[in-house]
């Protein structure tokens, strides 16, 4: 199957990622993030964690310098919305995204799964194909114990050492998250192998995104 590059090395390419949750980038998109760097592409990364308290904000933080060591540029931002109640604060969050619309004007958008089980993660998906509706989206999916992977229509074929990297990541800087039962190097590499299988992946691993609208040039 012939891939479309969304840049090739040496080109920028402005992203925008954004999480309800600290980890939530991570996890969604991080394998991507990382060998897109590796690959030499010039990445200018807006980087958006909209939920995250005391103890998750410093793990967001480093978490987040960590993945994007390397990138050409990066900005970090947070929100103060109520974990597990986005979707009261709706007005609120679309303000908030309109705002960041008026300084940020990417190339590729990494969100949540518009059917993603998770009301926080809906809530965002949601309102980034409401606020942002001129731009490429690629919604990522979170595992969880809800059982609520789609079929995703898009595939990023990793190499291992993005992924290895991307897990060890993970582990090494959410504290918070390693008593979830789900939360852990099988998981992110069980999933990654699936995707990997189904897209014939190279070097067998693969993140897989959903894109509701594109253009060929």
């Amino acid at each position: 199957m012939k891939p479309l590059l969304v840049a090739s090395p040496g080109e920028r390419l402005s992203i925008l990622c954004l999480g309800a949750h600290s980890d939530d980038i991570e996890i969604g998109a991080g394998g991507t993030i990382l060998d897109l760097i590796a690959r030499g592409v010039l990445l200018d990364v807006t980087w958006c964690v909209l939920s995250a308290g005391n103890q998750r904000v410093a793990e967001a933080q480093d978490s987040a310098a960590a993945f994007l060591m390397g990138a050409a540029s990066s900005s970090i931002a947070f929100g103060n919305f109520d974990d597990s109640l986005f979707p009261s604060q709706s007005r609120e969050i679309k303000a908030w995204l309109l705002a960041l619309r008026d300084r940020c004007n990417p190339d590729l958008i990494f969100t949540h799964a518009r059917d993603d089980a998770h009301q926080d993660h809906r809530e965002i998906s949601q309102l980034t194909s409401n606020v942002f509706r001129d731009h490429l989206i690629m919604e990522y999916e979170i595992p969880k114990w809800d059982g609520d992977l789609g079929k995703p229509n898009i595939y990023v074929p990793l190499s291992e050492h993005a992924l290895d990297t991307k897990v060890a990541l993970l582990l090494d800087h959410f504290g918070t998250q390693r008593s979830k039962d789900w939360f852990d190097a099988e998981t992110f590499r069980g999933l990654a192998r699936l995707r990997g299988v189904e897209c014939r992946a190279p070097a067998r691993f693969a993140e897989a995104f959903t894109v509701r609208k594109m253009t060929l040039a």
